[in-house]
């Protein structure tokens, strides 16, 4: 059984002067321990559909379900990471923002939480600033802390919605390759979108291409993380994407 099954889901919201579908019968889904990326241009629905995941709204057509448990509301088996920096509570230490989901879901004691907040604050290397506020951190360190508050409830699954997308293009570096090392020590779940076709075919094991809006699957691409830049076969697979996205009929890969 997949871990997360979104089947024939159809989203639409209201603006003041319309009815806007954001995505059209889109279906995937995400096993165990994926790094599922969620890819297509501004307007393709892709945070729509996150959003949606997370609970925070309901398809109009379709079907979401994780485990054997159908999404109806936000859960603590799925956390979410905005690219926002002011994300975290900014009047708490790196140690309470990292500390507060777990104390306000009541899965754990003050003494327990603590401890389990201090590991993955040290999993994302921020040990040395564990005392400081969020005013006194890079863009950068604000996002490994809310990756850090985020695994702390070891969730089913962690959605991230365009994470580095703010940073610079050194530090967004940075922060792929510290979440990468970090899944391959936990082998967490993570439903990932962005724009970037790069970034996809560096973070993702599986992407989902999305059509402009109103966003419906393209295609599917497997084995992502079998590519490598050495053989210029990552090159070659950022093109056959860009191709897939912006031309042609829908396919499989």
């Amino acid at each position: 059984m997949a871990l997360l099954d979104v089947s024939g889901v159809t989203l639409r919201y209201k603006t003041s002067s319309a009815v806007v579908t954001a995505t059209e019968r889109v279906s995937f889904t995400v096993d165990k321990s994926d790094r599922f990326v969620l890819l297509g241009p501004s307007g393709c629905g892709k945070s729509t559909l996150l959003k949606a995941v997370g609970g925070y709204m309901s398809p109009s057509e379709g079907r979401m379900t994780i485990g054997d448990r159908e999404i109806r509301g936000p859960g603590a088996d799925r956390m979410m990471i905005f690219q926002e920096f002011d994300q975290l509570l900014p009047w708490k230490s790196v140690l309470a923002n990292v500390m507060f989901p777990l104390l306000t879901a009541r899965k754990l004691s003050r003494k327990d939480a603590e401890a389990r907040a201090r590991a993955y604050i040290e999993k994302v290397g921020l040990t040395r600033v564990v005392d400081a506020y969020p005013h006194t951190l890079s863009g950068g360190m604000k996002q490994r802390v809310a990756i850090a508050r985020g695994m702390a409830m070891e969730p089913d699954i962690l959605l991230m919605d365009e994470p580095f997308a703010a940073l610079d293009a050194l530090t967004r570096r940075t922060c792929q390759d510290e979440l990468l090392q970090l899944w391959s020590e936990t082998r967490f779940t993570v439903l990932f979108v962005t724009h970037s076709i790069a970034e996809a075919i560096r973070i993702g094991n599986r992407i989902l291409l999305l059509s402009p809006h109103p966003g419906r699957v393209k295609a599917e691409v497997v084995d992502v993380d079998k590519v490598g830049n050495d053989d210029g076969s990552a090159g070659r697979l950022e093109k056959e994407i860009h191709d897939l996205l912006f031309a042609g009929e829908a396919t499989a890969h």
